[in-house]
């Protein structure tokens, strides 16, 4: 039972994983305190704005690293999120800093459910990819 590069990356990734739950969890629950009128849209973009890139980073960063270690059907399971994630902040709405979210068109009832809907599909990918990389880290362990 040989610690590894690869045992590694994926404890790494399944740490970092948690971490993307986490948020994907609080972007649902800030999306739905909109929905029902909570919370002010301004102060709810201003709060979910900061969390997008730190997002994008931390998957793209544990995805370089199965890269590096050669784990290719790993990478080619998150090329989809992470091309959607490209695509989505390619085409982000024009604001003076970074995000996604605009105060102003957040309250449309269309984009306000793709978000919710977004938020949903990315906390299943999550918790799907916390599970796989939990299996793949005890089968390279067992393996090495």
């Amino acid at each position: 039972m040989a610690f590894t590069f690869v045992a590694l990356c994926y404890l790494l990734a399944m740490i970092l994983a948690a971490v993307l739950i986490f948020f994907a969890i609080f972007h649902i629950i800030a999306f739905d305190e909109l929905k029902t009128d909570y919370k002010n849209p301004i102060d709810q973009c201003n709060s979910l704005n900061p969390l997008v890139l730190p997002e994008y980073i931390i998957h793209i960063f544990y995805n370089v690293l199965f890269l590096i270690a050669g784990q290719l059907f790993t990478v080619v399971l998150n090329l989809p999120l992470m091309g959607y994630h490209i695509y989505r902040y390619a085409n982000r709405p024009v604001m003076s800093g970074p995000g996604l979210y605009d105060a102003t068109t957040i309250m449309n009832a269309d984009i306000l459910s793709r978000c919710m809907r977004e938020g949903w599909i990315k906390l299943a990918f999550y918790l799907l990819s916390f599970f796989y990389y939990l299996y793949s880290m005890i089968y390279v362990l067992v393996s090495s």
